[in-house]
């Protein structure tokens, strides 16, 4: 009968009509992925004396394929904003219930969690306080508000020029308060283990001796000479004698105690390095000076790299990683069950989960501070539209010609 064959075409049209009209309403719906109806044709399940004599009983809905081709990345310029470009999915946690999503739009809970818009916690890998990334299993990623520990300074590196034709002092025992008992001097800042600064004055006096200076360095008020540097006669620095306290590391460099007086680990100690110091006959000067340590610092802001490493900026100018979001990626995303609200669940049809860091095997990239458009194309479906809209017209003509025919057949 016709009627069968027409109620089937009908109610597969208005499956292909319902899953075109899903992909339209989403049009705008961030990492949306569009779906395809697939169909199939219906036979009796009997046994055919011919071959050739077999009728169809209409179509069914085989399954709604979805497609999970690039959307458009664009860029929004949100820090929590992040577009997965490839393949991937985010893995999100609910109360401990596991999902998977491709929407990027995430934000910080009250508790500095990053979160979708539904309250699922995004996961990935956490960092240590000192930065060290864990990725022996994924956890809900935090963001920390607490301040970053200082650093005590251990080391100062001073590339100077010392001036060849410069005079002797002319005031022979040295004092950091009589400019005239050394040649050249500068300062560099410290700190301590508790975030504290300390400054670290150093003086130069060019000796009697060719190419020979006395260095000192402390802080004020404790000065002490640390030792003696001897130049060649091209101008470079060709070893370090120590006095009193101080000891040598090698060929360029003198260590040496500061006695920081707010209550940190004290005495410090810090190793001055010459490497580079030269005896030239122009001024004296710095070249280069600078130092390892760094105060107490707050979260300023940060970002999210295409690895997925959440790095923090502070206001002390030090960085450091907070985190790193993972995705996962399925043999068969097919047979992932779609939940709604941008959510899909692993089931036996998509195979187990592979989390993996971005960038690492097949999985794909981020990009922070951008989003993952739909992928739906308008003027496709708009077509889709059309024809299904036909061939639902079609289905109905074949019940009202199958209508007909009966209707001859009554008046007969």
């Amino acid at each position: 009968m016709g009627y069968q064959q027409g109620l089937s075409g009908l109610a597969a049209s208005s499956n292909d009509l319902d899953v075109i009209g899903n992909n339209i309403a989403n049009a705008n719906t961030v990492g949306f992925k569009q779906s395809t109806a697939q169909f199939a044709d219906v036979y009796a399940n009997t046994i055919a004396t011919s071959v050739g004599n077999q009728i169809g009983l209409g179509a069914s809905l085989q399954t709604v394929q979805q497609d999970f081709a690039q959307g458009t990345i664009s860029t929004t310029g949100q820090a929590l904003n992040v577009a997965i470009n490839g393949n991937g999915f985010y893995q999100m946690s609910n109360n401990g219930t596991i999902t998977y999503s491709r929407n990027g739009v995430f934000q910080l809970d009250k508790n500095g969690f990053i979160t979708d818009a539904s309250g699922n916690d995004l996961m990935g890998y956490a960092a240590s306080s000192t930065g060290v990334v864990n990725t022996a299993q994924t956890v809900p990623l935090q963001v920390p508000t607490t301040n970053i520990a200082p650093v005590a300074t251990k080391n100062i590196t001073a590339q100077l020029n010392l001036n060849a034709q410069a005079t002797t002092p002319t005031t022979t025992p040295f004092s950091a308060t009589d400019s005239s008992s050394y040649t050249y001097s500068t300062s560099v800042t410290a700190y301590d283990t508790l975030g504290g600064t300390q400054t670290v004055n150093m003086y130069f006096a060019k000796d009697a001796t060719s190419g020979q200076w006395d260095v000192y360095a402390g802080q004020a008020g404790s000065v002490t000479k640390l030792g003696t540097a001897q130049f060649s006669s091209s101008g470079a620095l060709q070893s370090i004698t120590a006095s009193g306290t101080a000891t040598t590391n090698g060929t360029t460099s003198l260590t040496f105690n500061i006695t920081p007086a707010d209550g940190s680990t004290t005495p410090q100690s810090l190793t001055l390095d010459l490497a580079g110091t030269t005896q030239y006959g122009s001024a004296n000067g710095v070249n280069n000076l600078a130092q390892d340590g760094y105060a107490s610092g707050t979260l300023s802001n940060f970002s999210i790299g295409a690895d997925g490493t959440i790095t923090g900026n502070y206001s002390n100018g030090q960085t450091m990683a907070l985190g790193q979001i993972v995705l996962a990626n399925f043999n068969n995303p097919n047979g992932l069950l779609n939940l709604g609200g941008n959510q899909f669940q692993q089931t036996a049809a998509s195979g187990v989960a592979q989390v993996s860091t971005p960038g690492s095997t097949n999985h794909g990239t981020l990009t922070g501070g951008a989003l993952e458009a739909s992928n739906v194309d308008l003027t496709n479906q708009l077509v889709d539209l059309i024809t299904a809209q036909r061939n639902y017209q079609a289905n109905a003509q074949t019940i009202k010609t199958q209508q007909t025919v009966d209707q001859t057949l009554l008046q007969m």
